[in-house]
């Protein structure tokens, strides 16, 4: 694949900032975004999960997709976009209220993944709040148009900024600048004024930590980044220890751990089909969804714990035997546990916790221990219902 050179990478609203903190600039999904600061991944990754980490994630697709003509009748107009965005994704958006966000999947007709995407119900009648990932976002913005025809209008929001919040500090930064989002509960989110300018904020993120996604303009961006970061509790955090800190979350990865040849099933993501949806067998793919859900797939995705040097995406997964049976799709380096840890797809018999296996790191084999993800634990705030 071609090289993208520096001239044809895009850059986001905050770009200035990281060039002056230090940034190391990488190319990523079509952007110029650091990889890290000069404090190193190690110590970024670190930060976060004792303090806050400050993410520039603007190379995300969030977008709205908007009745063109409301009828007023607020569960009328949402089951009008949901019926408008279901029949290409495998979540139920129907059963969604106002503020709720749902974790869903766009299918292609053979029950492949084209991305993994969040969907979420505004307080506006008949309007949803949608974020893709940057490397898909042009394939997926032109599907939802088409699907929207002239019922709705998709109005993407990537010409601003999207800044994540990591943390278990989080909380307390942001409360500070904006009471209100204390209300807030995973997967919850909500408009909040702050400085004359209106944010959308979701309490979510793809750290396996509490935290918030933030979507402001791109002429609000740099106050509010200099605003979160005046706060000691927050630092610059980059690409790499992003990437690092998702790891050891277990979650997967579009591009590497998921693909349009990944279904649900292998992915280990069968509760982002929800029930409904299930029942009603109407989604793409549902045959082979069904079917694996019912019968077991091919090969599911497993978390290993590796011994030795980290085993990156690409290396092959072996047997006790030194058969290859499988290959690793994301793997490093977890400095929270002090080891190397890995995702990548392997048989069914192969899943169990507990099973030894090795992979094969510059055609030298390493034991390997099938583990259950997340290899870190969780720490999103649920609200008590």
């Amino acid at each position: 694949m071609a090289q993208t050179s520096a001239e044809d990478l895009k850059i986001t609203p905050l770009f200035d900032q990281h060039v002056a903190a230090g940034g190391r600039m990488v190319p990523f999904g079509g952007y110029n975004l650091p990889v890290q600061y000069p404090s190193g991944i190690m110590t970024e990754h670190k930060w976060t999960r004792e303090q806050a980490g400050l993410f520039d994630v603007s190379h995300m697709g969030p977008s709205f997709l908007a009745l063109t003509q409301p009828s007023g009748d607020a569960e009328a107009d949402h089951a009008a976009i949901a019926a408008i965005i279901e029949p290409l994704i495998s979540g139920d958006i129907a059963a969604l209220k106002p503020g709720q966000i749902r974790y869903t999947l766009l299918l292609n007709e053979t029950g492949g993944v084209i991305d993994d995407l969040m969907v979420a119900r505004t307080t506006t009648p008949g309007t949803l709040y949608i974020v893709v990932n940057a490397g898909t976002k042009e394939g997926d913005f032109a599907r939802i148009a088409a699907a929207a025809g002239d019922k709705a209008k998709l109005t993407r929001a990537d010409d601003g900024a999207l800044l994540a919040l990591q943390g278990p500090e989080a909380v307390g930064v942001l409360s500070a600048m904006i009471p209100g989002v204390v209300e807030l509960g995973f997967m919850q989110f909500g408009t909040f004024e702050w400085s004359g300018e209106t944010l959308t904020i979701a309490r979510a993120g793809y750290t396996g930590e509490d935290g918030f996604e933030i979507l402001s303009s791109a002429a609000t961006a740099p106050t509010l980044w200099a605003a979160l970061l005046s706060d000691p509790r927050v630092k610059p955090v980059g690409l790499g220890a992003r990437d690092s800190l998702r790891l050891e979350a277990g979650l997967p990865l579009y591009g590497h751990d998921l693909n349009e040849t990944t279904s649900p099933i292998e992915a280990d993501l069968g509760f982002a089909v929800s029930k409904r949806r299930r029942e009603a067998a109407d989604f793409p793919g549902a045959s082979r969804i069904l079917a694996e859900r019912e019968n077991g797939p091919a090969r599911k995705r497993v978390g290993l714990i590796v011994e030795g040097a980290p085993a990156r995406e690409g290396a092959e997964i072996l047997d006790e035997a030194g058969a290859v049976i499988g290959v690793v799709t994301s793997g490093g380096f977890a400095p929270s546990l002090g080891k190397a840890i890995a995702l990548g797809f392997v048989p069914p018999t192969h899943t169990a916790i507990g099973t030894k296996l090795a992979v094969s790191v510059r055609g030298r084999a390493q034991s390997a221990e099938v583990v259950a993800t997340p290899f870190v634990p969780h720490r999103y705030f649920r609200k008590s219902s």
